[in-house]
């Protein structure tokens, strides 16, 4: 079982690039089944999730060649079925987008219930309300959902009871063939809804609104194939700007969108820390002890769900006490703060709220990653305690970080990845 053992207390300087959004990446390899002629992936990242979905796509038929590490081509023509195997897509949650992709090609679907990180309530019940309102039935028999669409879909007019990513891209590929128009309104805003929004518009789709809540799609017959550079991903870059805060560090942030990071830098900033933006840059600079502040994740533009977990890490080190609440995930996105105690950090949970009173310092200890976010701050308290801190289930974290041993060594942390032949290493596909 592989683990990441850390020595803290350096400082982290220098530059860092950021590799392509994973939540973009996700939704877009299955959106290539639209298509009617190869695609060019650019730009997508070397994690676990993404090899899951390209394995997907290869046994459904696809023909996928790795030009690169980041450049795939994929020949969507040769797949044949409807249905995802449930063995391999169950373990990560980003399979759910293939029942929109495979309803616009074919008007049904069959993808096992999402898997992923262990952490929340993951109701899809957005989803399959679009999938309604465009003409589709829908059962579930042995953790597959069937989505099945007696006639052509057809466009409609969709109001999400509450703002999701997840339905938000499901509901653009099943309807971006769909006859007429579908309007999405109460639609999430995030910069990986206005990517895959993009790519589909570069292979002839007709979608307006992407970023803003209301979308409007235009249906199409057909999809041509194209070329397609991945957005920097916003949640990479984010936890490299609060591992350089928490280590007082001077790191500058490469290959980034400075708008997408405008709230994790506004918090930055008001906990004392410099950030300095570029063309795609932010320098992140922090040489004075931190203060504290209260966070609340909010749908974008608000803080990102996905950072709640690294600057709860940050604020247990900072001067006084801190408020976190968790406004997005229905359930417990909480458990992690577990893993920070045994580290010192004085932290209460009380529902959706977590109280953070700040601590000189952390100390080292085993740790596990209990899902990809927890696990990214659980790496950031080990930079920062005194000590070796060891992070097991490290696979999490792989999910959705590109290299970040390597990342974090150039950066002048004392990390490095160890297995441990001592226990059987589990089966890991994403």
């Amino acid at each position: 079982m592989d683990k990441y053992v850390i020595k803290g207390g350096n400082r982290l300087t220098g530059e860092v690039n950021i590799s392509g959004a994973k939540n973009a990446a996700v939704a877009i390899i299955p959106a290539v089944i639209l298509a009617d002629a190869p695609c060019r992936l650019e730009n997508l990242p070397d994690i676990s999730d993404v090899k899951t979905l390209l394995y997907i796509m290869d046994s459904m038929g696809a023909r996928v060649d790795y030009l690169d590490r980041h450049t795939v081509e994929i020949d969507p023509r040769p797949v044949s079925t409807d249905t995802v195997d449930a063995d391999v897509a169950r373990r990560i949650r980003a399979s759910y987008y293939f029942l929109g992709a495979l309803l616009g090609r074919y008007h049904k679907a069959a993808v096992p219930l999402p898997g992923g990180c262990n952490f929340g309530v993951r109701p899809i019940d957005q989803h399959l309300k679009g999938f309604a309102a465009l003409g589709c039935d829908y059962s579930l028999d042995n953790g597959m959902i069937a989505v099945t669409a007696q006639e052509e879909l057809h466009g409609a007019n969709i109001y999400l009871d509450v703002v999701t990513v997840g339905a938000t891209m499901n509901i653009i590929l099943a309807a971006v063939k769909a006859r007429g128009l579908t309007v999405i309104e109460n639609a999430a805003r995030e910069p990986h809804i206005v990517d895959l929004a993009n790519f589909l518009n570069t292979m002839g789709a007709d979608i307006r609104g992407a970023g803003t809540d209301t979308i409007k799609i235009h249906g199409v017959q057909k999809l041509r194939g194209c070329t397609y550079s991945i957005i920097p991903d916003q949640i990479e870059a984010g936890t490299y700007m609060v591992a350089a805060a928490a280590t007082g560090g001077d790191v500058t942030v490469r290959n980034v969108t400075p708008k997408h990071l405008e709230s994790i830098s506004a918090k930055l900033e008001e906990m004392g820390v410099t950030v300095e933006e570029g063309d795609d840059t932010v320098r992140v600079v922090c040489d004075k002890p931190l203060r504290k502040c209260n966070v609340k994740t909010q749908p974008h533009p608000g803080f990102p769900t996905d950072m709640q977990p690294q600057i709860t890490a940050l604020l247990a080190i900072a001067r006084g006490t801190s408020m976190v609440n968790e406004s997005v995930w229905e359930g417990n996105r909480f458990k992690y703060v577990g893993e920070l105690r045994r580290m010192g950090a004085q932290i209460t949970v009380d529902g959706k709220v977590a109280i953070v009173e700040g601590v000189d310092h952390l100390k080292g200890a085993p740790v596990r990653a209990l899902d990809l976010r927890a696990g990214a701050a659980m790496v950031i308290a080990g930079l920062v305690a005194e000590g070796t801190t060891q992070v097991e289930d490290v696979k999490y974290i792989e999910r959705g970080y590109e290299n970040i041993v390597e990342k974090l060594v150039q950066l002048g942390a004392d990390i490095y990845r160890r297995q441990d032949l001592s226990e059987e290493a589990p089966e890991n596909v994403g």
